[in-house]
């Protein structure tokens, strides 16, 4: 049974043996929809599938229906108890420590950037996963407070974490670029997707969705937020030097502040606002179960990002055979490996010329889908899981 616990309550510990008693920080987990929040969710769900034998405690300021847990006496959930009810957030950064000594915690894991202050003085284990240091490499892009806030987090967890987990060499290189953390001290482990991108959607409920988001009837897929670093502009640029050659509408999922407008100045001014749909402008947005109908009735990824931690909508196109045009730079060559067609993500030329060919290059095309199911085996959730557990035991 899954046990949820304010830390002003004594936890009863099962009389079964477990192995290690590993804690996370699950606040996102709870709280987040977004690519933390999924993150945190595939892996914590793959380790209690793969790893029955340990036992898990998450340590979150709030819980929610956002991720639902299996009913098993070795996951139990902890929120602040006593004064910090009131101050959930110092509990988090702080406080928190003292519960995972009287839990008996091994091993602590942070799953996105953070490591409780002094954690390192209790003899506990720490694990903490680095996404990406973006706000490193694009500072102007980020408020200046944001980016002191964030670097002052990142660097301590980096420097007090007996284990720094990249999620791909990208961010390896940068933290030891922009950190100085020595490299022996970082291990690779990539992150798997949901896994319902896995599985093949229905012609009907392709058909629902359709319906739902009024979707044309072939189209172009962009994913992510519409901001500078993700190149939107580069895209419907290239589909404007394709005017008349090749007229395949574009569905952008995605929202934005001040790029967005100057997307879609652009589009007003070359005449092609019928030819780009922000469905995420919807009144209720993009339900994330309509995800993967909506990928897999798509024709083309379009992925011009210049800079990313992992780039997850690559590996999900590939999951649902939708061929992917992505840049050539960061760590989507990682990601995309020999399935993708990379492109130089400045140049709407390339780009122009990638989308012509895998649009209309029916060999092509089914080569690309046939590498790319076989590519995204390596980013399977048990195989992501594992490389953590290998972790994990490292330092045992």
């Amino acid at each position: 049974m899954t046990a949820l616990i304010g830390m002003n309550t004594n936890i009863q510990h099962s009389t079964y043996l477990y192995g290690m008693r590993i804690g996370f920080d699950a606040k996102r987990a709870f709280r987040n929809n977004t690519g933390l929040g999924q993150y945190s969710r595939n892996l914590l769900s793959a380790l209690f599938a793969g790893y029955p034998e340990h036992e898990y405690h998450l340590m979150t300021t709030k819980t929610s229906e956002m991720f639902p847990l299996p009913d098993a006496d070795n996951i139990h959930v902890h929120t602040p108890g006593g004064m910090y009810k009131a101050f959930p957030a110092l509990w988090r950064s702080n406080a928190v420590r003292h519960d995972l000594r009287r839990l008996g915690v091994d091993l602590y894991h942070g799953l996105s950037h953070e490591l409780p202050v002094g954690l390192n003085r209790t003899g506990i284990k720490t694990v903490v996963t680095m996404h990406d240091l973006i706000f490193e490499r694009y500072p102007k892009q980020y408020k200046p407070i944001d980016v002191a806030v964030y670097r002052k987090k990142f660097r301590y967890a980096a420097e007090h974490a007996d284990v720094v987990i990249a999620i791909s060499r990208q961010t390896r290189a940068d933290l030891v670029d922009y950190y100085q953390v020595p490299e022996r001290k970082i291990r690779v482990c990539y992150q798997s997707c949901n896994t319902g991108f896995q599985q093949a959607v229905t012609a009907e409920a392709k058909d629902a969705v359709c319906s739902k988001y009024q979707l044309p009837e072939r189209y172009l897929l962009s994913v992510g937020s519409v901001i500078e670093r993700k190149n939107l502009l580069t895209v419907v640029s290239a589909l404007h030097r394709l005017k008349g050659r090749l007229d395949i509408p574009l569905v952008v999922i995605g929202t934005g502040g001040d790029y967005m407008k100057q997307v879609k100045q652009y589009i007003k001014a070359q005449g092609m606002e019928g030819q780009v749909h922000f469905i995420s402008e919807r009144p209720c947005g993009v339900a994330g179960a309509d995800m993967p109908a909506i990928y897999q009735g798509a024709h083309v990824m379009l992925y011009p990002s210049v800079f990313e931690g992992f780039g997850i909508p690559i590996l999900e196109a590939l999951w649902s055979s939708l061929p992917v045009v992505t840049s050539n730079l960061s760590c989507m060559p990682e990601t995309g490996g020999d399935a993708a067609y990379y492109v130089d993500p400045l140049s709407a030329e390339d780009m122009a010329e990638a989308i012509y060919k895998v649009s209309t290059n029916e060999a092509l095309r089914a080569d690309m889908i046939a590498k790319g199911l076989v590519h995204a085996r390596n980013f399977l959730p048990e195989q992501c899981a594992a490389a953590v557990m290998d972790v994990y035991r490292s330092l045992m």
